[in-house]
């Protein structure tokens, strides 16, 4: 596995592959890889001829007060695990790289308001001009074909892909699903966090996701007291609620009766570690819609 620091480094090895007229794949993460990402990679092998494999804890995504500080940063197993699951080149820039002329005022790229501002935009303000910033800078310099992203973070895609739509990237994004562990908790770097009690009972969130979705295959409609069904039986189990929501996969705008591809995606504090997942919803046609 070949491993680039700098701007040259990378760009030495990605344009050779260019030249040979090889496809790329690019799989960005923050690094404390579990088997959600090495799915990623796995899949990224399936689909071009070379694997990019980013690892940047990207500051400027993390609020005031968020866990910047604290990430969990594995960067020796990370290496290990990369190798056995067939990754080419490991990217691993220092901040230098990623913003030479520094963090106090880097060129930054503004979310779509109408995909940002709800859900995790409204509880992290700011944090999806963050992403779209750092994944804009990775796209320039790795120049990927091809660029794999989970579902669990599942507002994220959607503004990853309206960015690449919007400023004609030409990459193809490839959204896979989430992986779960065994008690159906989607797997994140931060369910490190989590006490055994609590992990143990994480699980929980999946199955109430699944239950609304469950009763809207049955044709429920008054979405707003499914939400609140859901918020109260999420407290009922220990959760604290930021939000739990039925939206239009499309755009998460709120539903109307003829949407039938629906999402429910909440975010949820069990201790003081925020979760968050979705499941995709999609009702049964309705005669005259």
């Amino acid at each position: 596995m070949w491993r680039a620091e700098t701007r040259e480094q990378l760009n030495a090895i990605t344009r050779r592959w260019r030249g040979e007229g090889l496809k790329t794949a690019l799989v960005p993460t923050m690094g404390n890889l579990h088997k959600g990402h090495l799915a990623l990679v796995e899949e990224a092998r399936r689909e071009a001829d070379r694997v990019i494999t980013s690892i940047y804890v990207n500051p400027t995504q993390f609020g005031q007060g968020e866990d910047f500080d604290n990430y969990p940063r594995t960067p020796d197993s990370d290496v290990k695990l990369l190798m056995q699951a067939g990754c080419d080149l490991l990217f691993i820039p220092e901040h230098s790289t990623m913003y030479p002329f520094g963090l106090e005022n880097p060129v930054r790229v503004q979310a779509s308001p109408d995909l940002a501002a709800t859900l995790e935009g409204q509880s992290r303000p700011g944090h999806f001009d963050g992403v779209l910033t750092v994944v804009a800078r990775l796209f320039n310099l790795v120049v990927p074909d091809i660029a794999l992203f989970g579902e669990k973070d599942f507002q994220q895609l959607l503004v990853i892909r309206r960015m690449v739509d919007d400023l004609g990237y030409g990459i193809r994004i490839v959204a896979f699903p989430t992986v779960r562990e065994q008690s159906g908790l989607a797997m994140s770097s931060r369910n490190n966090y989590l006490g055994v009690d609590e992990r143990a009972a994480a699980g929980e969130l999946y199955a109430v996701l699944r239950q609304v979705a469950d009763h809207i295959r049955n044709g429920r409609g008054d979405w707003q007291q499914v939400e609140r069904d859901a918020r109260t039986r999420l407290e009922s189990l220990g959760f604290r609620v930021d939000y739990v929501a039925v939206r239009r996969t499309k755009d998460l705008g709120p539903p109307g009766p003829a949407d039938l591809d629906l999402r429910v995606l909440a975010a949820v504090y069990s201790g003081r570690t925020r979760l968050i997942d979705n499941v995709g919803a999609n009702r049964v046609g309705i005669s005259g819609e």
